[in-house]
């Protein structure tokens, strides 16, 4: 009973705080780092190791930092701090991540006579700081940022990846889309876009759709009409895959102009069912890796080629 009662503060405590931000039109996924630290071109939120964090921890953290103008994107637990020889500043208030995994216990089948093992899903929530909470770390923790590689490098990178996953993309029009029934990818002309990032961006947001296909991820929120929960639960995906990707790619995302009005329907989502958006986070972050796993083997073997 303890864990089902901290499983639903830990859904609701989160879905709360993105509902609040939506409410007042800030989406919380939107530049949540600062370059000013050297570590801000990752833009991910870091464990203190390094290793990036994934799904709704991401959220959770961008949140975090978007409400403390915090320019350091590490974050470590109390304990953590204290083995570096550190020490969280007195009267700091911690962020909430999540640790999600599952046990497995025998029980006896009244049925069949028979024991039986089952899988049993559990999910934690515990405190981690940012750095900038946290006083007596090694430097290289708040490392300020220098110039790492030029705009020009950065957009070839993405252009790279983006070639690299074998998707069908025309375009033409004004309108950017993914048609599921054809399978492509369509884009306004790279001249129509305001900057190259933006067009990056939007096309990361088109291919995260890409990934729904019965042939990839086969990915159904039971869509009907356009503006329809199921229509609003895979567009809250692609947002959220797109700012990961972006996060990737060290791209900066900028707000797409249909977003005002989507975040009416993810409202109206979130309030209803305070587990969507974990569950959303989940499936951004399942296309995530199966774009980057996808570009990593076709690079793999590009080099292969040329052995």
């Amino acid at each position: 009973m303890q864990d089902t009662t901290e499983r639903k503060d830990v859904y609701s405590r989160i879905t709360a705080q993105i509902v609040a931000y939506l409410e007042k039109g800030v989406r919380p996924w939107t530049r949540p780092w600062n370059a000013e630290h050297a570590a801000g071109r990752i833009t991910r939120p870091l464990r203190f190791n390094g290793q990036p964090y994934s799904g709704i921890n991401v959220l959770s953290l961008w949140m975090s930092a978007l409400s403390q103008n915090f320019a350091a994107p590490i974050w470590m637990t109390y304990r953590q701090a204290g083995e570096l020889n550190a020490h969280v500043r007195k009267g700091e208030k911690g962020s909430l991540v999540v640790y999600a995994n599952a046990i497995t216990r025998t029980e006896h089948d009244d049925q069949t006579g028979e024991d039986v093992e089952r899988e049993i899903p559990y999910m934690k929530g515990y405190t981690v700081f940012n750095v900038e909470q946290i006083e007596g770390l090694p430097e290289i923790y708040y490392a300020t940022a220098v110039p790492m590689r030029d705009p020009v490098a950065r957009i070839d990178h993405a252009e790279k990846f983006s070639g690299s996953l074998g998707a069908t993309m025309r375009h033409g029009g004004n309108r950017a889309y993914y048609a599921q029934e054809l399978d492509y990818v369509q884009m306004p002309p790279f001249e129509a876009f305001r900057d190259a990032e933006s067009y990056y961006a939007t096309l990361a947001h088109e291919l995260t759709h890409w990934t729904k296909h019965a042939q990839r991820l086969n990915r159904d929120f039971g869509r009907k009409s356009w503006g329809d929960e199921g229509y609003s639960r895979e567009e809250l995906v692609a947002e959220l895959g797109s700012a990961f990707l972006c996060a990737d790619l060290e791209l900066h995302e900028e707000p797409r102009e249909e977003n005002a009005a989507y975040i009416a329907t993810w409202l109206e989502v979130l309030k209803k069912d305070n587990r969507a958006i974990f569950a959303a986070a989940a499936h951004a972050q399942r296309a995530t890796d199966y774009l980057n796993q996808k570009s990593a083997a076709a690079a793999q073997v590009l080099e292969t080629c040329a052995a």
